[in-house]
């Protein structure tokens, strides 16, 4: 089960901090996405990381956001910064996560509401 959070309302050039935790015991995160979804239902993936360490970003975020993950909380993160309105999307992740019971499985998070706005 994922828990996602950290959006909310920020002014343009804010920043936030979106994280994604994998719940379980022996939890091991292999791939992460994040995607977001705009309200004309326009689905945009916005960070990958294919979990060898390469980490590719939309070119509409390159340099305004980071993924970054924490192993040991089994945790991933966005850190969001130079808030445009046009990231204002429900952004969600997407994991595939290994665990002894159910093997590699993909999950997603219920998203996060981002609302960039003066």
């Amino acid at each position: 089960q994922l828990q996602a959070s950290g959006g909310g309302l920020v002014q343009p050039g804010g920043s936030l901090r979106l994280s994604c935790a994998a719940s379980g015991r022996n939890v091991r995160i292999n791939t992460v996405h994040w995607y977001r979804q705009t309200q004309d239902k326009q689905r945009e993936l916005v960070a990958a990381n294919s979990g060898i360490g390469r980490i590719s970003y939309a070119d509409s975020v390159l340099g305004r956001f980071t993924m970054s993950r924490d192993n040991a909380q089994n945790t991933v993160y966005l850190q969001m910064n130079s808030l445009k309105s046009e990231d204002t999307a429900r952004y969600f992740c997407n994991l595939n996560v290994w665990t002894p019971s159910t093997g590699s499985r993909d999950y997603w998070g219920l998203g996060t509401l981002v609302t960039v706005s003066s």
